[in-house]
């Protein structure tokens, strides 16, 4: 009986201690149970379920660099709209790819780009299940409005942030690698500080309803303190800039109807080395003549070489590059009014924008 008691006594306290301290025992600790997949098709994840399908990854290769952006299919014949700086690399020589959510990848052709819009259309073929994303109306975005933004940063593909609209109207102007002014980009931007990085070019930017209102396109970054466009390898700092999609639809239509874009003009030559408040028409055009073109809107305006123009259409501008982002905001053939400053003294003069083939 004795050796019973202690044999049960030292039984006890081992199960005592397997017990606190797990020695010898399956651990099965505590989980929730499966749920639904299913979410709401206005939250971020419905959002993103509803685009990702029409978003693409591109990869270019050129003779001497090779560079990722993004993407979103237009239409079922094959058409992908993306910046131009997303296939500006790509030569006689190169090759543009394009790879789905689906990890489908396909061959693309460029069918038509434009530098001083940043936007290009480029072209798959023989590729089936092709899910166009529905276009919104970037007029209809307000200051506050949800945004959802899909891309490819740093070649991360099907890469998904949320954030909202932080400004509309933003003149966002950049490139001039060239030196002569041809390969400028002129943006009037939303802004949202959903995150945006390289390789998110060209990616889509989708309201509540995964509506397509942008085009990810530039970022600002802390290390440089300047608008980007193409993007640098700086990561974001909630500071991104899309291009409405109401003037990429345009530009769009315009580069896979005719193979090129059309930029609205004024014709007039800016002083873009003026300081002062507003935009100054030249003294001399760049080619030694008059910097208001003979005939040209400008002309037939009542517009002379020195005047300042400080407003289109009641919207104040600061300087020559907000002149000409406002204007590209237009179509050819657009009425404008425009505020002159002569001699001290403020004009209303209405404008018919003319045209200029794009490049």
């Amino acid at each position: 009986m004795v050796i019973a008691l202690a044999a049960g006594g030292i039984g006890g306290a081992i199960g005592s201690y397997m017990e606190r301290t797990g020695v010898g025992a399956n651990i099965r600790l505590p989980q929730a149970d499966a749920e639904s997949k299913h979410r709401d098709p206005d939250s971020v994840a419905g959002i993103a379920a509803q685009t990702l399908p029409g978003v693409v990854t591109i990869h270019t290769s050129g003779s001497s660099e090779e560079g990722t952006g993004t993407g979103f299919v237009l239409d079922g014949q094959g058409h992908i709209l993306t910046n131009n700086h997303v296939v500006s690399s790509t030569d006689s020589d190169g090759e543009i790819s394009v790879t789905f959510s689906s990890g489908e990848s396909a061959r693309a052709d460029l069918v038509g780009h434009d530098s001083g819009y940043d936007l290009a259309v480029i072209k798959v073929s023989g590729v089936r299940g092709l899910k166009p994303l529905p276009l919104g109306n970037s007029e209809n975005v307000q200051v506050g409005d949800p945004v959802v933004a899909v891309g490819a940063p740093f070649d991360l593909a099907n890469t998904v942030t949320s954030g909202i609209i932080s400004a509309k109207g933003r003149p966002i102007t950049a490139g001039g690698e060239k030196g002569d002014g041809s390969d400028v980009s002129y943006v009037d931007a939303l802004q949202t500080d959903a995150s945006i990085n390289p390789g998110n070019s060209g990616g889509p930017l989708v309201d509540a309803k995964a509506r397509v209102i942008g085009i990810n396109s530039a970022i600002r970054s802390a290390d440089t303190g300047g608008s980007e466009l193409p993007e640098g390898q700086s990561g974001s700092i909630g500071l991104g800039f899309a291009i409405p999609v109401n003037q990429a639809k345009r530009v769009a239509e315009e580069l896979i109807n005719a193979g090129r874009a059309t930029h609205p003009v004024i014709g007039v030559t800016l002083d873009m080395d003026f300081s002062g408040d507003g935009a100054r028409v030249g003294s001399k055009g760049n080619s030694g003549g008059s910097a208001v073109s003979p005939g040209g809107p400008g002309a037939r305006a009542g517009i002379e070489p020195g005047d300042v123009i400080t407003e289109v259409d009641g919207v104040r501008v600061h300087s020559g590059e907000e002149l000409i982002v406002k204007i590209r905001t237009h179509r050819p053939k657009d009425k404008l009014v425009l505020m002159v400053e002569r001699g001290g003294k403020e004009r209303e003069m209405p404008l018919v924008l003319g045209s200029a083939d794009g490049g």
